[in-house]
């Protein structure tokens, strides 16, 4: 067991603040030091690379380290989590990692902290993601798709949840993504209903160990339309024409809440990443949650359920690709539209001068969008997107916390979803009264 760093602090640990301070801040090194050493090997220098808080759940950080052992010097990528890890599957009772508990998955080593349970694996051996292994080897793709695999990249990684990476072939490029087994069936499923419906998703041939093999979808990102000249050439009008097709056969899948309706839990993780505005941060959610109850959601309707810019591709002024569609199914269509708007708003704090045009786009397309949906539940809705983007800000390279760089990112994503929640409550007044706060009333999108 390592030093103990006071039994109060993880017993209050409500928020994660406690994972993360063990994680994500200087701690880490200790923690890494006795995992390497279980194996023999020496911490010669670490780093973090990323960090992912799931309020309720638990933090992951990934780090790159430096190992060495007699003469030998090597470098990994490992990653340590306090959320639960499941089991390993019986099948595979008979293989485990050297100094890991016999119930884990393979490559899976636990340590205890201070009554904190961290499990801590090398990349790609994900214990929730079996697949990731097979995803990641390009010879083992090679055979598996009948084509030599010229480059493999990992694209977006969310650890114990979903990977995508690209591979490269000789004639074409082919998208592998990664999900827990139990989902991988439902997505499969998810994709060939849209794809019945007209709708411009990848077709999906379903592995083992929740793979799925996506075809590449045409097209250029949102985001890229926005940072030319603000996507000119395209109207929210294409976007809504794109979720009037998504097909009534949604409405029987399982209903998840959408992003405004965690708000919560993100304003939590908002709370740890700017521990310094967290009474701000408070003050800021109860007023989003008391507009969202104060104003109409409309029915429930097909829905995306996480439609932002870099899930919608163009070519011209046409929709011609949809992507990420692990999350349709029942929902209200203000929620899709608050996903977007949301999404946009919080551009310019990550890029200003490349998302300068970026706030006008977002007041035309919010004053579109406003004639289908309630407009206050449209701004509160969108306030609760930005706010949960907060924890988002850039973390890689600090030692502690969030860089300087981060740290204007963060406030400015907060600032984004203030200037929503003022705009949702400007048009209930006096039903909501203002909060008490000084803002910063600077640049960033207007709404």
């Amino acid at each position: 067991m390592l030093a103990s760093r006071g039994s109060a602090e993880a017993a209050v640990d409500v928020h994660g603040t406690a994972d993360l301070d063990l994680l994500a801040g200087p701690a880490a090194e200790e923690l890494l030091r006795a995992v390497l050493a279980a194996e023999g090997v020496g911490l010669e220098a670490w780093e973090r690379h990323a960090v992912h808080h799931r309020p309720g759940v638990g933090v992951t950080v990934g780090w790159t380290v430096t190992w060495r052992q007699g003469s030998t010097r090597g470098e990994e990528y490992l990653l340590g989590t306090t959320a639960p890890v499941a089991p390993r599957r019986a099948a595979a009772a008979s293989a485990h990692h050297a100094g890991a508990s016999t119930d884990l998955p393979a490559g899976v080593q636990r340590v205890e902290v201070d009554g904190r349970t961290v499990h801590v694996w090398r990349h790609p051996a994900d214990p929730a993601l079996p697949g990731l292994v097979a995803a990641s080897s390009a010879e083992h793709l090679g055979a598996v798709l009948g084509s030599p695999v010229l480059a493999l990249e990992l694209v977006t990684y969310r650890p114990l949840r979903r990977a995508v990476l690209r591979a490269r072939l000789a004639q074409r490029t082919l998208y592998l993504k990664v999900v827990r087994p139990h989902t991988a069936a439902m997505l499969h499923a998810r994709h060939g209903l849209l794809l019945d419906a007209g709708l411009p998703v990848a077709p999906a041939r379903l592995l083992a160990d929740g793979l799925l093999v996506l075809d590449e979808v045409p097209g250029e990102p949102l985001t890229v339309a926005l940072a030319a000249d603000g996507a000119q050439a395209v109207g929210p009008r294409a976007v809504l024409d794109l979720l009037d097709t998504l097909p009534p056969q949604l409405l029987d899948l399982p209903r998840r809440p959408s992003w405004a309706e965690r708000v919560r839990d993100h304003a939590a993780a908002a709370r740890a990443a700017l521990p310094g505005q967290a009474e701000r941060v408070d003050r800021l959610t109860t007023e989003l949650v008391e507009l969202m109850a104060a104003s109409d959601p409309g029915p429930v309707v097909p829905t995306h359920g996480d439609l932002h810019d870099a899930n919608l591709l163009l070519a011209g002024a046409e929709v011609v690709g949809l992507l990420d569609v692990d999350a349709v199914g029942p929902g209200h269509r203000v929620d899709d539209l608050a996903c977007l708007l949301g999404h946009l708003s919080v551009l310019p704090a990550m890029a200003p001068e490349v998302h300068r045009h970026v706030p006008a786009t977002v007041r035309r397309w919010t004053q579109a969008l406003e004639a289908g949906v309630d407009p206050v539940a449209l701004r509160a809705r969108a306030g609760a997107v930005a706010l949960s983007l907060v924890a988002g800000a850039r973390r890689e390279g600090a030692e502690d916390g969030l860089r300087e760089d981060g740290l204007r990112d963060a406030e400015g994503r907060l600032a984004a979803a203030e200037r929503w929640a003022d705009a949702a409550r400007d048009m209930t007044a006096p039903l909501v009264p203002r909060r008490d706060q000084t803002r910063d009333q600077g640049g960033g999108p207007g709404v």
